[in-house]
């Protein structure tokens, strides 16, 4: 048996029709809102899990929108934020994304978990946008979300990421409720 040289991970196609890629994102409301509705599209098409996220450029357009990929793929890194990541640094061709000396913003429908939270300490994004809690997250859902330090917001913002919590959280919970309410869709 040979080891595999090459990892196939692919997003959704309705991300395409979904996203509008002309439109500027000016708001925080309006980045974390696409997060969410790409979350709840992630669900409503039973292409993975209940999360959502973007990479915004400082001009407020999408650089990448991903979703939760992981039980397709069978894939435990295949996270929305990871996958936004991963497309944003492979449309842009560098590993960390504000190294061109602009402004980066990943919005997302739900507080990273300790994978994606480490992601964001390394990806180059200067601002981290969070719709729903990770308490809302296990408390509406079967996910564990995983240990972060205690001061995990301020350790983002010491490493120069500002970090906005809570935009749009009920909206953001209503996806998660619907999700842990029903069961998974894929």
């Amino acid at each position: 048996m040979m080891l595999p040289l090459q990892v196939h991970l692919t997003l959704p196609p309705w991300i395409v029709e979904a996203v509008d890629t002309a439109k500027r994102y000016h708001s925080d409301e309006e980045r974390v809102g696409l997060a969410i509705e790409l979350s709840r599209l992630n669900v409503a098409h039973a292409t993975g899990g209940p999360f959502g996220a973007a990479v915004f450029d400082e001009d407020g357009r999408v650089v990448a929108a991903a979703a939760n990929r992981v039980v397709p793929h069978h894939c435990s890194v295949a996270h929305a934020e990871i996958m936004a990541y991963m497309t944003a640094q492979q449309r842009l061709n560098r590993f960390r994304l504000n190294e061109d000396g602009r402004r980066y913003v990943l919005a997302t429908s739900a507080q990273p978990c300790c994978q994606c939270y480490g992601a964001t300490v390394w990806a180059g994004v200067d601002e981290l946008l969070i719709g729903a809690r990770a308490e809302d997250v296990e408390e509406l859902t079967e996910f564990d979300e995983g240990p972060l330090p205690a001061d995990w917001v301020g350790e983002l913002e010491r490493r120069g990421i500002a970090v906005r919590r809570d935009i749009l959280r009920e909206q953001a919970r209503s996806v998660l409720a619907n999700y842990g309410e029903s069961g998974p869709h894929y």
